[in-house]
This record gives C-alpha cells, sequence and structure tokens, in this order.
C-alpha cells in the first residue's frame, strides 16, 4: 500500500538557533506533561456508580460474570471493540488500538489491573477474528447481554437522520457499534463500581504507534479523504510487503 506524503518544508538553521527553538518548545512539552498529570489526578477523582445490573459474558472458558472479569484483581479495563454479529472482521481502528495490547497487558495484570475487549459478535466469530491477528487478550462475547447498550456504544439500526447518545451527547448515527474504553473498580465486599469511560478521539492515548507518529516530520499525514485513520491503518495481516531498505548496518 502506497501512503501518499507531502515533502515536509524545513526551516533550515544554525545548530545554535536550532538549541534555542528547542528548549523553548521544551518549555511547552513540559508544560503539557503538567496538565495532563492533573487531568490524571482529576480522573482519579471522579465518583463512581455502583453497577447494579448483572452481566454474563460468553468467554473461552464459558460463561462469566462482569465481576468474575477481573480475574482477581480490583480494576477493570474493557476496550469496547466494534465488532458486531454477522460482521466479516473486526474495525480496523480497533485493531489498530488492539495491536498495543499484549505487550501493555504482560505489565498492567502484575499491577493489579485486567484488561478485557468485549464485542457484540458471537464467541466463535471473536476466536477467528483474534486467531487471524494473533492477539492473546482475552476477549469475551456480549451478544447475549445489554452491555455494550447500556455503555452507549452499540445501537440499533438508525435511519441515516437519527441521533444516538454517543460521548455524552446525542450525535447524527454512523454505526450500529462504536468504539470506546471504560474502567471499573471492585471492592473487597465484591461490589463492582463503573469509574471512568472514554469514546471517540479519547482513546488515541492508548495509540503507541500515534505517539512515534507525532515525534516525526510528517507526523501522522492522515491527508486523504477521510483525514483520520481511516486513510491509511490495515489490519496489520493486510499491509503489503515493504521494500527492502538500503542499510549500513547488517
Amino acid at each position: 500500500m502506497h501512503i501518499h506524503q507531502s515533502e515536509p518544508e524545513p526551516r533550515i538553521v544554525s545548530q545554535e538557533q536550532w538549541l534555542a527553538a528547542r528548549r523553548k518548545y521544551l518549555e511547552k512539552e513540559k508544560e503539557l506533561m503538567r496538565l495532563q498529570d492533573e487531568l490524571a489526578r482529576q480522573r482519579r477523582a471522579l465518583p463512581w456508580v455502583k453497577v447494579d445490573k448483572e452481566y454474563t459474558f460468553q468467554g473461552p472458558h464459558g460463561k462469566e460474570t462482569l465481576s468474575q472479569l477481573f480475574d482477581g484483581r480490583s480494576q477493570l479495563i474493557i476496550q469496547h471493540f466494534m465488532f458486531g454479529p454477522g460482521w466479516p472482521e473486526g474495525c480496523v481502528g480497533c485493531s489498530f488500538k488492539a495491536d498495543h495490547v499484549d505487550s501493555a497487558n504482560q505489565h498492567l495484570m502484575h499491577h493489579d489491573v485486567s484488561f478485557v475487549s468485549v464485542s457484540r459478535a458471537t464467541l466463535p466469530e471473536i476466536e477467528a477474528f483474534k486467531k487471524r491477528m494473533g492477539w492473546k487478550f482475552k476477549w469475551v462475547s456480549s451478544y447475549e447481554n445489554d452491555f455494550n447498550f447500556d455503555f452507549h456504544v452499540s445501537f440499533p439500526k438508525h435511519g441515516t437522520n437519527d441521533k444516538v447518545y454517543y460521548n455524552y451527547k446525542m450525535v447524527p448515527f454512523e454505526s450500529e457499534e462504536l468504539p470506546g474504553t471504560s474502567v471499573f473498580y471492585k471492592d473487597e465486599q465484591g461490589t463492582v463500581y463503573h469509574t471512568y469511560s472514554s469514546y471517540g478521539r479519547g482513546d488515541e492515548s492508548l495509540v503507541g504507534a500515534y505517539a512515534y507518529l507525532d515525534m516525526t516530520p510528517l507526523g501522522r499525514n492522515e491527508n486523504g479523504p477521510n483525514k483520520d485513520l481511516t486513510d491509511w491503518v490495515r489490519h496489520h495481516d493486510k499491509y503489503e510487503a515493504m521494500p527492502v531498505q538500503n542499510s549500513c548496518c547488517h
């Protein structure tokens, strides 16, 4: 797959001028980091909502409740993975994010955090796609419960002029499935609380590839018709073979 890249327009300066500009920009980076730390503190201070409804999911080892998905830990992160019943494959964007999970998960599980993906696709559909993509994280089906609907990532089929509640406001209907991430806490008495949910671009911080791209001269280079990741991201088994690059290192 060829990705169109526009040539950057650099301002060529001396080493001293570059260093002065870089130090000035560093102050902005530090300011942003302080703001991010403060936002994280405020996120942890948000109120919680007790989850009174019982949800039962179909997983690789049979039926499991939301409480059982914690797997002995007190914190649970759920990826609302766009993959509806009958779909031939999962969403490209959700797959892009999922490609980053397994490496992080080997550390999360040792820090009192469980990670699970949830989709409305049936378990056989999920298992087949998961095997194709080579992922190891836990993935369960909510096909037989209202979990996706209650957390506002799945919607009954609507007309194009209808609106649905997504990302904390009414928006035009785009799809029966949309992405998001939800976080839960379970106390020592076994009570489960919903502590946080993020939708849309709020999940971009979980995509490590973007952090790398944002450091490069061309950035994300999402300059196609959609102006987003769908202009270039593919399921990782669908990229064309990359040409061999000449290198001085062997």
